[in-house]
Formats: structure tokens, sequence, C-alpha cells
């Protein structure tokens, strides 16, 4: 198979395994994926599977057509694409292994040797010339073992990848991507999101065309979506709106609760309601959906003082591979002491960013008037922002929003007639309640001042504490004038036809233009209150909770200079320009302080 016209597949495609790392399901098998490249010297990517040494040498050397091959790089360690190095090196003597320290240690205990007559030892940045082409090493550290290093050919633009951005599944049968990779990615590397993050940072400074990994398809198309969904896994987001219920029970009393449950939901709007019966469901499926969407319902008896053997092992699962950012809701049964809410709630106890829902049902022994109540009363909790987005079901009149305004943070959205656009801004306030008045000042400079003050109409997203950098950069570090700041974002509006975020939100106003206070370089609106809804109670995102949280730490190691109090841009030099502004964020000279 040919990637390019110099770099060549010699994978294989696994069919007699039924367990992949002897626990994951693999009903399609696995592909072990291998490459060469053809220049004046000759480098293979990789090896594979023990089971597969004699088809993967036939690969290569048909792909070789004669010639020997100069090196072996080595990328992980992991027996799946390591096994065969001492017989590549048997078969080809004259061979150079390539790879990172750490990999040559492993190589001593897997071969009792660590190669240190043959090896090239690389690092990060370090380059290797084949010719045309030159392979530039990128260290991975715990994606998903720390010696791992991923490989960039600048001639061809090809980024190899090692386990990064691999499915399950062979080559040879068609499937979704996204299923087998989600759970590829949630059961192997999803503990590692912070290295995952920080290795996606180094690959957007490359020029990538093509991403070949180790296992699962060449990928040449559309690379934006695979990056956006690996952006998404790693930083533990949500990826689709919807609730997962998981169960254990033990004589049908529980199942019974959730099957109630699960008609309250559907009947108040959740969007997707997805249901794992934990003593008998696929636990890495299980654990992939919990990842997936946003909320999560766990329903489990009391048994032996503690909780019932499948939901612990689920917990466990989602807990060490830091599970976060998630709405939890808990459902416990028992006969004489219930103690399974208090033991689940306990095991997210290291658990960053997990909101309990205010309801907490407890069944004795089968429902009852109280329970049934208590499981209404959850439902309408979790699916109250799924409420309040449809028209059909939104209370458009409650002013609760107006307590959301704080000193916090806004996305101000807006339409010029053709475009939506949208805006971060602090500086919202409440200054009428009789009747209802609030104020908003916008940069002169920004084109949402401009459009708001022609159509004279505007939405107020009020952000809560769930909001990322990610929306951060896309609302408040571009223009609405040349980029489309909604792409990819579900389409919500309001009862005056601008858009309103689906997520990250506790409410939103529709605001009414009365009048315009010029301030020299901002202008201040003044507007009625059309429409306010309360999506949900999670608390508001203020300016300190963003400065703390949200913003990453500048990388200012090593500099001098000024940093971007709002952004963490860098500006080098002894004095700060009075004319500056900001490349990122646009904001201005005010808005540096010096670096520490």
């Amino acid at each position: 198979m040919f990637i390019t016209n110099d770099i060549k597949y010699i994978g294989v495609n696994d069919h007699q395994v039924d367990l992949f790392e002897g626990q994951y399901v693999v009903p399609h098998g696995m592909a072990y994926n291998s490459y060469v490249i053809m220049d004046e010297k000759i480098a293979v990517m990789d090896t594979v599977d023990q089971n597969f040494t004699h088809e993967w040498l036939d690969n290569l050397q048909k792909t070789l057509a004669g010639r020997k091959p100069d090196y072996l790089v080595v990328q992980h360690m992991e027996p799946d694409h390591s096994a065969n190095i001492a017989n590549f090196l048997k078969v080809y003597p004259q061979a150079v292994v390539v790879s990172s320290a750490k990999a040559f240690a492993m190589m001593k205990n897997f071969f009792g040797t660590d190669y240190a007559e043959r090896r090239v030892v690389v690092g990060e940045g370090d380059t290797l010339s084949l010719g045309k082409h030159t392979l530039t090493f990128v260290t991975a550290p715990m994606v998903h073992w720390p010696e791992v290093i991923v490989s960039y050919d600048s001639c061809d633009k090809v980024l190899f990848s090692a386990d990064g951005f691999g499915k399950f599944g062979a080559l040879d049968v068609e499937e979704d991507w996204a299923c087998e990779a989600r759970r590829y990615y949630i059961g192997i590397v999803g503990k590692y999101g912070a290295q995952v993050q920080a290795l996606l940072k180094k690959a957007a400074g490359l020029d990538i065309s093509i991403i070949c990994p180790l296992h699962g398809p060449i990928l040449t198309e559309n690379l934006g979506y695979y990056l956006n969904l690996y952006n998404i896994w790693s930083s533990y987001e949500v990826e689709s709106e919807g609730i997962v219920v998981a169960y254990t029970s033990i004589y049908g009393n529980t199942k019974s609760a959730v099957e109630l449950l699960v008609q309250k939901l559907k009947e108040k709007g959740a969007p997707k309601v997805v249901v794992h019966d934990l003593a008998r469901t696929d636990m890495a499926e299980a654990v992939e959906d919990a990842f997936r969407y946003g909320k999560l319902v766990l329903a489990t008896t009391t048994y032996n003082a503690d909780i019932f053997p499948f939901m612990k092992e689920f917990i466990h699962h989602l807990t060490e591979r830091n599970y976060q950012n998630r709405t939890v809701a808990l459902i416990e049964n028992g006969s004489w002491a219930p103690l399974a809410a208090k033991v689940m709630r306990n095991m997210f106890a290291t658990s960053k960013n997990i909101t309990f829902t205010d309801t907490t049902v407890r069944i004795l022994s089968a429902l009852s008037d109280e329970s049934k109540a208590q499981i209404e009363a959850q439902a309408e909790e979790l699916c109250q922002e799924y409420l309040a987005r449809q028209d059909a079901t939104a209370n458009k009149n409650d002013l609760n929003a107006l307590f959301n305004i704080g000193y916090g943070l806004y996305v101000v959205t807006s339409n010029d007639g053709t475009k939506d656009n949208g805006l971060i801004v602090n500086t919202v306030t409440q200054v009428t309640n009789t009747p209802n008045r609030v104020a908003v000042t916008i940069n002169k400079q920004n084109y949402s001042h401009h459009v708001i003050r022609q159509t004279g109409i505007m939405n107020v997203n009020c952000l809560d504490t769930s909001a990322t950098f990610d929306l951060f950069q896309n609302f408040g570090f571009q223009s609405g004038r040349t980029a489309d700041k909604f792409a990819g974002i579900d389409e919500l509006r309001s009862d005056n036809g601008l858009r309103f975020l689906p997520r990250h939100i506790n409410s939103f106003l529709s605001l009414k233009v009365e009048s315009y206070v010029d301030l020299d370089t901002h202008g201040m609106f003044i507007c009625s209150v059309t429409e306010a809804r309360v999506l949900s109670n999670t608390e508001t995102m203020t300016n300190t909770y963003y400065q703390e949280h949200v913003k990453p730490r500048p990388e200012t190691d090593g500099k001098k200079g000024f940093v971007c109090k709002v952004c963490g841009w860098v500006y080098e030099g002894e004095e700060l320009p009075e004319d500056i502004v900001c490349p990122l964020c646009k904001h201005g000279y005010a808005d540096f302080e010096p670096i520490a």
C-alpha cells in the first residue's frame, strides 16, 4: 500500500486476537501498522506483533525490492509494536536502531541487550536525514508509555503518531472511526490527558497532511475532525449531549427505578439516554459512554456495607482515567442500611469538577411514592438545561437569570444580517429592576459594537465554571468580521433570532437597546430584557476563577519582558510600547504586566 510515493505500508491485520491487551473485546480484530520510507537511506517505522513475524518480514522484503534498510525507528516499546526488533536486526545486520534513551533501556529488559553498538539515541527536536526526507523527533512521554516518541517527515508532511490516533479493528473491516477510536483512547490513553494535550500543542506547530498511527487507518482527509476529537477527549470535555445511566440490580427493584428514571428523562427532553446494565454490558463500552456524554446516573445496591462489585469496578475505571467535568446523580437501594450513595460519592473524592445533583434517590427495597417523587425531582434537575433550551418548555421570563450577573465573564452574541457573531466581555451590569435594565459596555474596536449599534439587539450568555480556554480563544481572540465563531457549535436561537450557547452557560438574557452612552473608547448599551432563561445552577465564571483555573500559565521561564494578563502572550523586551496590542486577544497596554 502506498501512503505517498516514498512511504509504503507493511503492516498486518490480526483476526486471531479476541481480547486486546487481555481486556478489550475486539470483534473486528486489530491492525499492527508498520511503514517504510524509501529514500537514499531507508527507514523502517516500527515492527509488529510476535505472531506475525514472517508475514511482516515478507511485506518488508517485497517492498524493499532487493535494497537493504538503514534504520529501524522504534517509537513505542509495547510488544505489539516492538516484538520483532531482534528478528529484524538478525535479518538486516547492517541496520541501526533509532529510538529514545528510555526505549533502549526497555530493550535491555525485553531482549537482553540495549544494542549499544548499533543504535542512535534521539530526543526532542533531533533529526534524521534520509535524503530528501528528514525525520524530526518529538518526545511524547506517557502517551501512553514513558519512552514514546513520534516522528514528523517534513517532505511529505506525514506525522508518524505512535499509538496516538489509533483505533481498534483491522484495516480490512469497514466501521465508524470515532466509536472504536474513542473506546481505544479512553481505555488505553485516557488517564494521560495532560500529556496528550502537551503533544497536541507540539503538533499544532507542524504542517501535517497525513497521520500514520500504529493501529487503525491512515488518516488523510479532514484531519481537523480527528484533532478536534482528540482535543475534546484529552481535555475531558463533553463530546455529545446526553445522559448515561449505569446500574446494577439484584432482584429487579433497582432496575425498575432506572426504567422509571429513563422514561422521565426522555419525557423532559434529554437529547440522548444511554443505559448500561453493568453486569451484562461490555465494561469498556460503558466507560467510553461515561466520558462521551456530560451527565452520569449511577444506580446500585448496598452490598456487604459497600456497593455491588460491578458498580465498584465501573467507578474505579472512571476515576483511574481522571474522570472529571461531569454531572453525577446517585440512586441507592438498601433494605435496612443504605450506604451506596455515600460509598459512590466518596469514590469520586479526588476527581476534579464533579457536580452531584441536589437530589439523591433512596429506595428501601422497592419503589415507593416517596422514591418515585425523588426520581421525578432528579429527572427535572438533570434536564433543567434541556427544558430551558426548547421553546416549548422553556421559562422565558425567569428573571433569576439576573442574579447570575456579577463581575463575571460573558459571551455577547449578535448577527450582522448574514452571519452570527460573539465576543467575550466582563462589563455587564443590572442598573435598574423597575423596569429591568441591563448595561453592557463594549470596546468600539470590536466588530460586535458596530453590529449592535446597527441592530439594537444582543444576547448575553452568562458563562459558568465549566467554560474552557478554547471557548475564550474562539470568542475572544479573533474578529467576527473575518472568523466564523459559531463553526461546529450546535445552533440554538432565542425569540429575537440570535444564537445562545448550548453549553458552558448557566443562563442567558435577550436584550433590546433602549439608549446608548458614548464612553470614548467604549460604548455603553442600556437595554431592556426581552427574554431570560436559566439553564443550570452551575456557578458563574468570575474573572478570578478564569485567572486561577482556566487561563493557561504563561511560558515565561528564562524570558524577560511583559505578559498579557488576559491570554498569557509574552512580549520580550526591556520596555513595553504604549501602543502595544496583544496579537492574540487584542488587549492593550493596561492589560500587560512585567514578568516576575
